[in-house]
């Protein structure tokens, strides 16, 4: 199995929808563009790429919204080098189609005090559904590595929420782990980096807004 060396997790520039949150009642989620700020941010982060990478081939899944996409496209990565597949499972939470944007606050008021991964938004996902999903494509990258000529790295530029939740299902979080780990900001970048153990291990911890409180213990 050709296991690559890195796994490299990009959330997103920033969007029109991060700096001013009525732009939902008047636009689809999925269309939402990057501001000037997201734009430089997604630069910035290409450029350290470009340096993480180097001249090695690279397969690349991207979610398929439009910021998403703007963002790879601000990598300015060589496109002799990379693989690209639109992965529709790496998607943002779908909280509802035209969203009212007081009722989200409501409902973003609800999940914080229900919990984040169980509280399903009324006419969208909860953070477990999204689990299932980003799972089920886990599976089917596992299952990519099964190819001799597998590239050694792989970038996956997606959502804040999907990459904690990848991270999760990778590492075997619990959900009170996940409960305490904040979305890394727009264009951060977290590493799956394959150690001589043979193990893979994160480059650099999510930020952690409070102690972990499970509800029993696990291995």
């Amino acid at each position: 199995m050709a296991r690559p060396r890195r796994i490299v997790l990009v959330r997103h520039g920033e969007s029109t929808g991060n700096v001013d949150d009525t732009v939902y009642e008047r636009e689809p989620d999925h269309a939402l563009a990057l501001t000037e700020r997201g734009w430089r941010q997604a630069e910035e982060t290409g450029k350290r790429l470009r340096e993480v990478l180097g001249r090695e081939q690279v397969s690349v899944y991207v979610s398929p919204y439009r910021r998403t996409h703007e963002t790879l496209r601000a990598f300015h990565l060589d496109p002799d080098l990379i693989r690209v597949r639109e992965e529709p499972r790496l998607r943002e939470q779908d909280w509802g189609n035209w969203q009212d944007r007081d009722d989200v606050r409501l409902q973003k008021a609800y999940r914080d005090a229900y919990g984040h991964f169980f509280y399903r938004f009324a006419q969208g996902e909860s953070g477990a559904d999204v689990y299932d999903r980003v799972g089920g494509f886990l599976e089917s990258l596992y299952r990519s590595f099964e190819a001799p000529d597998h590239p050694p790295n792989v970038l996956i530029v997606t959502h804040g929420l999907a990459m904690r939740l990848f991270c999760m299902r990778w590492f075997h979080w619990t959900v009170a782990e996940f409960e305490s780990l904040s979305n890394p900001g727009n264009a951060e970048m977290r590493m799956l980096v394959l150690g001589d153990d043979g193990k893979y291990a994160l480059d650099r911890p999510f930020g952690r807004w409070r102690e972990p409180e499970p509800y029993g213990i696990t291995d």
